[in-house]
């Protein structure tokens, strides 16, 4: 019995390619079924996320399988064989199994340590489960990988840190004020990554939304958007009197907030403090008001020196990871490499079983009057004896020994075992 991952990813493949191989909701049920029938494949899941597109199978041949799913790819997804081939990698047994441990960690992501794999590995498996296309072995291997993920997580901060400006205009936010939920937030322009860095901000429910933009429609559009309301441009000034977490991204020429500007609205504000993020290049606002007490100002430089320290640490932590993970890969092979001995000991104890019944059905018989209380206790003692006796064995075939198919060998002649192993 094999595990063999076939699949393509962000790193292997152009978006144009993934988009072709992947899975729509609707199109797994038939895609798993479509994969169990191909020759050797006796289990497979489906994960399948923007970012890649993973073929987990349990059989027989696997370069029969590989083959086969290479023929299914082209022919139901129009895409050429050559180019199919260029983007994809194949992963067989300990390999294949530490590939999807490291998956389910977030180890292989585009974004080192992102919550979101684990989530859609989970619901790859329910599909599976529900379309009966995984059994014993990838029952056991994505429940492991589940498992592991958890694990990692953990015991270590592979996912602690903000590794995305967005996240790291939150992580800054949330140092200088704590709670965020009373605060007032300011969009000042509409930049794209202002608009990411305001759905993460936003994420934590701030108190009030204000979005002031140069195009008004633009605004109110953001400001539907946020929840919030809108302001004409011209008001943001009077208007930064009210808000504690302001991000500025106008694409303006030159700065729309200098020094005297802010020195004066600080003054209205009773100098309590604002936290400003100036994500616009060139910079919109001076960066002198960072000279301001209780103004706490930073851009995109700052924010990306933040992202690069916590991704440093993140990456830090990844080799805790995979430590992690090549723990767990062994333990689970020595799982695997016991059940080569299973069809052994299940033919050990049958036979062992048999030859108690028959020789208690000959003692039956020649020893005419017994009740039933004495022949349970004969069965009983007959059971003891025979449980002893295959006991051993069934410890030596179950252990972990490098000369397992040497035992197995052995015991299937001295016990006169015969017929498949399978």
């Amino acid at each position: 019995m094999s595990i063999l991952v076939v699949g393509l990813n962000h790193k292997t493949a152009d978006v144009d390619v993934r988009e072709k191989i992947a899975f729509a909701a609707d199109e797994i049920p038939t895609g798993l079924s479509t994969l169990k029938g191909i020759t050797g494949v006796d289990e497979a899941v489906i994960l399948s996320t923007c970012n890649r597109v993973e073929i987990y199978l349990s059989g027989g041949d696997t370069d029969k399988i590989s083959a086969g799913v290479k023929d299914y790819f082209t022919g139901l997804r129009n895409i050429e064989r050559e180019k199919l081939e260029a983007a994809l990698y194949m992963r067989g047994d300990y390999d294949g199994v530490r590939h999807i441990f490291r998956v389910a960690s977030s180890l292989d992501s585009m974004v080192l340590g992102e919550p979101q794999i684990l989530g859609q590995l989970k619901g790859a498996f329910d599909l599976a489960l529900k379309n009966s296309s995984s059994g014993i072995i990838l029952n056991k291997l994505m429940k492991k990988a589940i498992s592991v993920a958890k694990r990692v997580r953990t015991e270590t901060k592979v996912a602690e840190n903000a590794v995305s400006i967005g996240y790291a205009a939150v992580e800054l936010a949330k140092k200088i004020f704590g709670e965020l939920s009373d605060k007032v937030f300011m969009l000042l322009g509409a930049g794209e990554m202002a608009e990411l860095a305001a759905k993460h901000l936003t994420g934590f429910g701030v108190k009030e939304v204000i979005v002031a933009n140069r195009t008004y429609e633009r605004g109110c559009a953001l400001a539907e958007e946020f929840s919030g309301r809108a302001i004409e441009f011209s008001e943001f000034k009077r208007e930064l009197t009210k808000a504690d977490i302001v991000i500025c991204s106008t694409g303006a020429p030159s700065y729309v907030l200098n020094k005297h500007d802010m020195e004066k609205i600080m003054k209205d504000r009773k100098q309590r403090s604002v936290f400003i993020i100036d994500i616009s290049v060139p910079r919109n606002i001076d960066p002198a008001v960072n000279d301001i007490d209780n103004v706490y100002l930073y851009d995109i430089d700052d924010l990306q020196g933040v992202v690069d320290t916590n991704l440093n640490e993140r990456q830090r932590e990844a080799l805790k990871a995979e430590e992690i993970v090549k723990e767990e890969v062994d333990v689970f092979f020595k799982w695997m490499q016991s059940l080569d001995a299973v069809p052994t000991i299940v033919a050990l104890r049958k036979t062992a079983g048999d030859i108690r019944d028959e020789e208690l059905t000959k003692l039956f018989n020649k020893l005419d009057g017994l009740g039933e209380k004495e022949k349970k206790s004969i069965e009983l003692m007959a059971s003891a004896i025979v449980n002893k006796l295959i006991h051993p064995p069934t410890v030596a075939l179950k252990s972990d020994d490098e000369d397992r198919d040497i035992l197995i060998a052995a015991v299937r002649r001295l016990y006169g075992i015969n017929g498949d192993m399978k």
